[in-house]
């Protein structure tokens, strides 16, 4: 992935993303994309899970995470997966998907047919 450029490889998280949460994900929305391939790259990806959380995915130069938005503040979801390159996009998908359903209500999970 690292020849890609910074749109291709958001459109790539994006897809994933789409893919793997069906409709417990909407609202996207691709932001600050930087692309210098020889030196530098970034972009945001912003959206809404479970009908419950803004989330943003960051990818900066080779790293990449999650983070719940929350006014002035986030709360960073923990991920084994934090280096493009190396990263196994299933274990990603997985452990982000963990992360956020233990923030989420069951009840509220169950309403929605999530849980």
């Amino acid at each position: 992935m690292i020849r890609k450029s910074a749109e291709e490889m958001a459109d790539f998280m994006m897809t994933a993303l789409k893919n793997y949460f069906g409709d417990r994900v909407d609202s996207f929305r691709i932001e600050n994309v930087m692309n210098e391939p020889a030196r530098f790259r970034c972009f945001w990806i912003k959206f809404k899970a479970y009908d419950y959380f803004p989330i943003i995915l960051t990818y900066d130069a080779g790293s990449f995470g999650c983070t719940i938005l929350m006014g002035k503040y986030g709360a960073t979801l923990r991920n084994s997966q934090q280096w493009w390159e190396k990263a196994n996009l299933d274990v990603f998908l997985k452990e982000l998907k963990e992360e956020i359903e233990l923030r989420i209500p069951d009840k509220f999970l169950k309403a929605k047919g999530w849980l």
